[in-house]
């Protein structure tokens, strides 16, 4: 599985006008909608904040991965978004998150959803890649940052 089968250029922002953990996930779902990923966006921003409410998806190293599940998805969707300042998001390390990558799915597509989550954990291990995420200046440098790792290590 590559992510950049799920995520779409469009689907990127950088950097985000949210200033808190929720409005930035929030935002994210808001741009699956606008990009026609997501038709029922309060019963997926519930999923998603009820989950992180549950525990926090701020997995350390200044990234969050919040992710829910909605009946209304035909598929898994994905979102990418810089915030212009670190956002608290209450992080396992405690420090502040500089990326956050939400994930989307049907309740049935379980093994898909686990695969994705997978796949974006072990792309960000790379220290020297989730710095250059972290100092992407544009939605379009980014996604081409993710493009070129995805490649680089398949490869």
């Amino acid at each position: 599985m590559n992510l950049t089968e799920i995520l779409k250029p469009s689907c990127v922002k950088v950097p985000l006008d949210a200033t808190d953990k929720k409005s930035a996930i929030f935002e994210l779902v808001d741009l699956l909608e606008s990009c026609g990923l997501v038709h029922d966006t309060e019963s997926l921003k519930a999923a998603v904040w009820t989950r992180e409410q549950t525990r926090t998806t701020g997995i350390g190293h200044g990234l969050a991965i919040p992710h829910g599940k909605c009946e209304s998805l035909s598929g898994l969707a994905m979102a990418i978004g810089r915030p212009a300042e670190p956002l608290e998001f209450a992080a396992i390390d405690q420090r502040p998150v500089r990326l956050i990558v939400l994930l989307a799915s049907p309740p049935d597509r379980t093994s898909d959803h686990i695969q994705a989550l997978a796949k974006i954990s072990r792309l960000m291990t790379d220290a020297a890649f989730r710095e250059r995420l972290f100092a992407a200046q544009s939605s379009d440098e980014l996604y081409s940052l993710l493009a070129a790792q995805e490649q680089h290590v398949a490869s």
